[in-house]
């Protein structure tokens, strides 16, 4: 596999820029160039390194407790590794002062460190208070992530007394490799520092504002901070400032529900706002303008009643106006917002606001979130996004337009029970976990005027009740799971099958033509450098001919090629929703040459229909988009049909034959608007 990847790469390098075009930054910078004997010394040191990470696989097999621990110190190895790769070794070449240059000496020293201890069964940084950096096997392509953690002074080896936990977003920064991350993390302290509490600081996979990639890292980051601390799960706030206040938005409004406060410092909010995007603006299709809804704060500021939500700006911070059209959105809805603005104060926080947000915060986070509030108040625009306290969307009547849910209930009068009004949704469900349901037998459930009921809760007062809204009536029930249907985490767009664990799947036969067989592999290799650049990790690379029943079990699989070259795609072909042959491609009554067009596509798997394959594509943004966060957003839907003559630069602008939205059933939809 990794043989594949660097192949790939070497292809990619001869591209002429095909993925990124000519006139467009690299995104990361390269960096400084490194001197031949600090080069030699690194790798080196870098061999050794890997050669105990890999004597410590198999002599760890037998002590699973230990051998979870080596991304802690596999996260070392692929700093430096990854900084020599991409040229990311940065700092003032004039003055000779590149601190990374021995900051990577150090890095690999620690990792031996603690690669000798984990070799005499110790673990000495997993009970460290203050700064420590710690690491995690990602879902998404099983690279070792690294993650800081401010650890409270009051922690000791043992100890299980739930803390409080904040989460601390950065701030952009296009040096951010790896190795620069770590070793400020270790060294580091964090903005805000309260008593008693951990402090994460996920990577993110470097620069996306915490969005794809960099959203499932801060997720999968709190699990391993979850499974190796004492967190409670009802004191979990969200903070962040700039970059990491785009992000603390963008959390604390789409997952309102997990966390006691949300404090956002600055960052943006939306994309025609931050952009400057005029209305109708020709410029950006019909599709991505709908897509702008997946992560657009603004559409999702109702979500933030779930939570306790302190802002913070300068007051002559431009980017106060995020903050600012976020309170004028809420206002116009009937809430009023907590805004603390640093008086004459530019893009940083000034002492005394600072003083006054750490109050207002540590009150809400102490006090802890309500799991289970008689009101909700939730808004969606896709099934992604499903889930708030007690309510969970399980079916939608149209995706990337507006759902919202008001629902509550009833405890200690004659009137006891669910009231619920809903707008474009189709099902959903009540959901308790254990000890969570405040009632003791089974309730009634009024649903647009419905009069539907529960199911009587399980001894240890957990409950799921699930409804169904069929012929526009609510009934009690679901859809049949094997409906074909979308679903959370099976609803699109093609960039959605990049957060869970995939595999870019290599064509091995013969293409329908040759045109099409060097497209595809320009594709494949941009998707791997771009996601390796963008993303930070290793995609997984297997040939059709190897993919086997596991990975059909546990992946999404993107199958590059055409029915003639990809056995995968080959199988089942027939059963997409399109029809492609060496004289042409066909969706709908739609019908392409197929020796100048190719489908891009994101649908249920036929071998596995709980996850997705998708055709010819990697994530929709390139490297030109990467330059802001706020560009980084979707910029195909669920298909799309593309000019093999147009290089990928080009695409979004004049490469498109034509788009669009598969159904809620994952049906062809005539629709494009």
């Amino acid at each position: 596999m990794r043989q594949f990847h660097m192949s790939a790469l070497l292809v990619f390098s001869t591209l002429s820029n095909f993925a990124f075009g000519a006139a467009a930054e690299r995104v990361p910078p390269k960096g400084v160039e490194v001197p031949a004997p600090v080069k030699a010394e690194l790798e080196k040191s870098l061999a050794a390194l890997d050669r105990d990470i890999a004597t410590l696989k198999t002599d760890l097999i037998q002590r699973r407790e230990l051998i979870e621990l080596l991304p802690d110190v596999q996260i070392f190895a692929n700093a430096v590794r990854f900084a020599l790769e991409d040229d990311m070794f940065y700092g003032n070449s004039k003055t000779g002062k590149i601190a990374d240059f021995d900051n990577a000496k150090k890095l690999l020293a620690l990792g031996a460190e603690r690669a000798k201890d984990l070799r005499s069964g110790k673990s000495p940084w997993t009970t460290q208070t203050g700064p420590v950096v710690r690491g995690y096997n990602s879902k998404l392509d099983g690279t070792a992530i690294p993650y800081g953690l401010q650890v409270p002074p009051t922690f000791k080896a043992g100890d299980k007394s739930p803390r409080r936990l904040d989460y601390w977003f950065m701030g952009r920064d296009n040096n951010n490799s790896e190795l620069h991350f770590i070793s400020g993390r270790l060294n580091g302290k964090s903005t805000f520092t309260p008593d008693n509490t951990f402090v994460l600081h996920p990577y993110g996979r470097y620069c996306n504002a915490y969005k794809f990639a960099g959203e499932v890292d801060a997720l999968e980051a709190l699990d391993h901070v979850r499974a190796h601390y004492p967190v409670d799960d009802n004191k979990i706030s969200v903070r962040g400032f700039s970059m990491g206040g785009a992000a603390t938005w963008h959390l604390a409004a789409h997952l309102a529900g997990r966390w006691a406060s949300a404090n956002p410092g600055a960052g943006f909010t939306d994309v025609p706002t931050y952009q400057k995007i005029a209305p109708g603006d020709e410029k950006y299709p019909w599709y991505e303008r709908k897509l702008w809804h997946l992560y657009d704060t603004v559409d999702y500021a109702i979500n933030l009643t779930n939570s306790t939500l302190v802002a913070y700006s300068g007051e002559i911070d431009p980017q106060k106006a995020a903050a600012d059209l976020m309170q004028n959105t809420l206002a116009a809805l009937g809430v009023k917002m907590t805004h603390i603005v640093g008086p004459q104060t530019g893009h940083k926080y000034e002492p005394m606001a600072q003083a006054e947000v750490a109050k207002l915060v540590d009150a809400a986070a102490n006090k802890g979130r309500d799991a289970v509030p008689q009101h909700i108040l939730f808004t969606t625009w896709t099934l992604k996004y499903n889930r708030m306290k007690w309510i969970e969307i399980d079916a939608l009547e149209k995706h990337w337009e507006r759902a919202n849910i008001d629902a509550n209930f009833t405890l200690g009068s004659e009137k006891d029970g669910f009231v619920l009004h809903t707008s474009n949704i189709a099902a959903l469900s009540l959901v308790f976990e254990h000890g969570q349901f405040p009632f003791v037998k089974k309730m009634p459930v009024i649903i647009d005027n419905a009069l539907l009921f529960t199911p009587d809760p399980a001894a240890d007062k957990s409950l799921r009740a699930a409804f169904v809204k069929r012929n526009g009536k609510w009934e009690a029930g679901a859809f049949d799971e094997s409906e074909l249907r979308k679903r959370h985490d099976l609803q699109g767009p093609i960039d959605d099958a990049f957060m869970n664990s995939f595999i870019f799947v290599q064509p091995t036969g013969a293409a329908f033509n040759d045109k099409l067989k060097q497209w595809t592999g320009h594709e494949l290799a941009a998707a791997i450098k771009s996601w390796h650049l963008e993303m930070r990790g290793e995609a997984r690379v297997k040939k059709d001919s190897d993919i086997t029943t596991d990975d059909i079990a546990n992946s999404n699989l993107i199958l590059f090629g055409d029915p003639s070259s990809n056995s995968v795609l080959a199988k089942i072909s027939d059963k997409l929703p399109l029809k492609w042959t060496a004289q042409a491609l066909e969706i709908g009554a739609h019908k392409f040459p197929a020796d100048t067009n190719a489908p891009l596509l994101i649908y249920p798997n036929p071998l596995n229909p709980q996850k997705y394959i998708v055709l010819n594509s990697g994530f929709t943004f390139n490297a030109f988009e990467s330059v802001s966060n706020a560009r980084q957003t979707p910029k195909l839907p669920d298909w799309a049909v593309v000019d093999l003559n147009i290089s990928a630069q080009e695409r979004l602008e004049k490469g498109v034959k034509d788009a669009g939205f598969f159904g809620e059933k994952w049906e062809y939809l005539e629709e494009r608007k």
